[in-house]
């Protein structure tokens, strides 16, 4: 095992807060190997590249020895995150719930280290869904009304006079017993996160056992290069995107987001992120030449050198000379009779879901062998040999059965 002194060299690089700044050195001190726990509510589908920063911080603490304590917020899901909103979050059922974790998992299992050796996996309604009331009634005898409004968002909508609901204020407190319930050592998350995660220190104390150190990481600007990365606004990359789509959308990403990208996305090593940084600086490296790598650089993270190349040549087929790729995978149309086009383009694996896919035709984003689509409902006759194009990057050859 490194020293502690390697190891605080290696899981400090990229970090946005330590809390406290000292204790990372005590415990890694200690000699011993620490629970390291982050939680995610599975609200959507995809696992983004914004997921992945912490994720791939997670993963750095497996490749030390220590334990990745992965909590699957399938409870905290459904009562939603306050965090950074400025109104309260639409609640999600148990059944939409269990889709979207049984989706993100096959996005971590292309991050972390699946082994039982550094990772456990834990659903929080494992210990949340027993608490009865009594259960309830101590917890929110740990925390005070005017802590919970030390919260901004909180703050915020208070002055504002926007409502807050109880179920609002217990969020923050549920997050927190997770971490008394796996006895986590270290929490981390992205900076928006730093208040609910220090919640779960506070519990921990308030229940008689050691408090956790908090780690949160910078939070990765969306495509659109404004926003945090969020699959509500749209402006995301997946991890497990095709790679032909990943570079597109890499090299769709405005410039002055490169330099984010090549640390938090790609993890470049430190030394090879000042040197992008200086040569786009200084006109030595050329934006375009630079961003291309960075697609390969993430495609490769992902799929490997191979796919990485060959996801720059598709992307030079079609943005370069604008051909529909050599390479169309084909998928079966189903045997219904007029098909409703947003639901095939779900199921062929084009959009995340029906609505996206009516979003996008009515954007005129969607093309068969090249022609704007502007209807929901085709003719199976219709469909049969078409090749159908998805923004700028997804492609699908559709067949009619035999």
């Amino acid at each position: 095992m490194k020293s502690p002194a390697e190891q605080i060299s290696i899981l400090l690089r990229g970090t946005d807060q330590v809390v406290p700044p000292d204790e990372l050195a005590e415990r890694l001190g200690d000699g011993r190997l620490l629970r390291v726990k982050l939680g995610l509510d599975p609200t959507a589908p995809a696992v983004t590249l914004g997921w992945a920063v912490v994720l791939r911080k997670l993963r750095q603490f497996q490749e030390l020895g220590h334990k990745a304590v992965l909590i699957v917020g399938d409870f905290t899901a459904q009562v939603g995150d306050p965090s950074d909103r400025e109104s309260q979050r639409k609640r999600l059922s148990a059944g939409e719930v269990r889709g979207y974790a049984d989706s993100v998992l096959n996005g971590f299992k292309k991050v972390l280290i699946w082994d039982d050796s550094v990772l456990e996996v834990r659903y929080n309604s494992e210990w949340l869904a027993k608490l009865d009331m009594g259960d309830v009634l101590e917890l929110t005898s740990k925390v005070t009304v005017a802590q919970v409004l030390e919260r901004g968002d909180f703050q915020k909508r208070f002055s504002d006079n926007q409502p807050i609901s109880l179920m609002e204020f217990m969020y923050p407190l549920l997050q927190g017993m997770d971490s008394v319930a796996v006895d986590a050592d270290i929490e981390l998350g992205g900076s928006d996160q730093l208040w609910n995660n220090m919640m779960g220190r506070v519990l921990q104390e308030r229940y008689g056992k050691r408090g956790q150190m908090v780690m949160t990481m910078p939070l990765l600007v969306g495509t659109d290069g404004e926003h945090k990365m969020s699959q509500s606004l749209g402006n995301y990359i997946a991890v497990d995107d095709d790679p032909a789509d990943m570079f597109g959308k890499v090299m769709s990403i405005p410039d002055h987001l490169m330099v984010q990208y090549f640390e938090l996305a790609a993890g470049l090593p430190e030394e090879e992120v000042e040197a992008v940084t200086k040569g786009l600086d200084d006109g030595s490296l050329h934006p375009g030449e630079t961003k291309r790598r960075l697609g390969r650089e993430i495609v490769g993270l992902y799929w490997g050198s191979e796919a990485a190349e060959g996801a720059e040549a598709a992307f030079d087929q079609v943005f370069k000379r604008g051909e529909i790729p050599d390479e169309v995978r084909g998928f079966a149309l189903p045997s219904d009779d007029p098909i409703f086009l947003p639901a095939l383009l779900r199921e062929a694996g084009l959009v995340k879901s029906s609505s996206e896919a009516r979003r996008l035709i009515s954007q005129g984003a969607v093309k068969m062998d090249g022609e704007t689509v502007t209807d929901e409902t085709l003719s199976r006759s219709t469909l049969d040999g078409v090749t159908v194009q998805v923004g700028k990057r997804r492609f699908v050859r559709l067949t009619a059965e035999a």
